[in-house]
C-alpha cells in the first residue's frame, strides 16, 4: 500500500487514510489547542485532511518523508487554517492593538502572529528544524515564562487580554505591556538570526 501510495494512488491513500485513523484522530486532537477544539471536531479537521491530501497526492514529495509522516504534515495544515478561519477576527482586533501583522525581518506578507500560531502547533522539531518555525520557538524559548503564555493564550486560545489577565494573576494594562513587549522582543531576536533571515529571502514556492 506503501508504495501505491508513492506512486501517487488516490485509492491507496484513500485506504492507508482509513487504515490510520485512529492515531491521526489523535496526533488531530492533541495538536489542537483549547479554544479550536470548543469550536471544530477533529472529525471535521480529518475530513478536511482526508480531501486535501487526495487532491494534493499528485505533488506530494515522499523523497524524505513517509506517507503518515506526509499525512501529518497536511493535519498541521489543516489545523493552522481552521485557527485563522475561528481565530481571524479575534487576531486582526489584536493587530490594531498591538500591531503585530507588521512584516517579520522585511519580509512581505505573513506577520509574526501567523508564524506563532503555525510554531506554537508545530508537532515537533523533526517537521520544523529547518523551517521558520522552528526558529520562533527558539526565540519563544528565550522568554519569560509568564511571556510565553501570554502569547500562547492570546494566539492560540484566542483569549482577550483582561481574561489573559485575569489567568496570570496580572492587570489589564500590565499584561497588554507583556503582549506587546513580548512581541518586539520576538521581533529584534529573529533580526538578529541570520538563518532565519536567510529563509526569509528563500522564494515562497520553494520548501522552507
Amino acid at each position: 500500500m506503501i508504495d501505491r501510495v508513492r506512486s501517487g494512488d488516490r485509492e491507496a491513500l484513500a485506504a492507508l487514510i482509513d487504515q490510520k485513523t485512529p492515531q491521526l484522530l489523535a496526533f488531530i486532537e492533541k495538536r489542537m489547542s483549547g479554544g479550536l477544539r470548543r469550536k471544530v471536531e477533529p472529525d471535521d479537521i480529518l475530513q478536511e485532511l482526508t480531501v486535501s491530501a487526495l487532491n494534493g497526492l499528485e505533488g506530494a514529495d515522499f523523497t524524505s518523508l513517509q506517507p503518515f509522516s506526509w499525512l501529518c504534515q497536511q493535519a498541521e495544515r489543516r489545523i493552522i487554517d481552521a485557527h485563522r478561519r475561528h481565530f481571524g477576527a479575534q487576531k486582526r482586533a489584536a493587530d490594531r492593538e498591538i500591531g503585530i501583522d507588521r512584516p517579520i525581518g522585511g519580509e512581505e506578507g505573513g506577520g509574526i502572529a501567523d508564524l506563532l500560531v503555525a510554531s506554537m502547533t508545530s508537532p515537533s522539531s523533526a517537521f520544523s528544524r529547518k523551517q521558520k518555525e522552528y526558529h520562533m520557538l527558539e526565540a519563544l524559548a528565550a522568554l519569560p515564562d509568564d511571556a510565553r503564555e501570554a502569547l500562547r493564550l492570546r494566539y492560540l486560545e484566542g483569549l482577550p487580554s483582561k481574561e489573559i489577565a485575569e489567568r496570570l494573576g496580572k492587570t489589564d494594562g500590565a499584561t497588554r505591556v507583556l503582549l506587546t513587549r513580548s512581541l518586539s522582543k520576538l521581533q529584534e531576536m529573529l533580526s538578529r538570526n541570520s538563518d532565519f533571515q536567510s529563509l526569509l529571502l528563500k522564494r515562497p514556492d520553494r520548501p522552507n
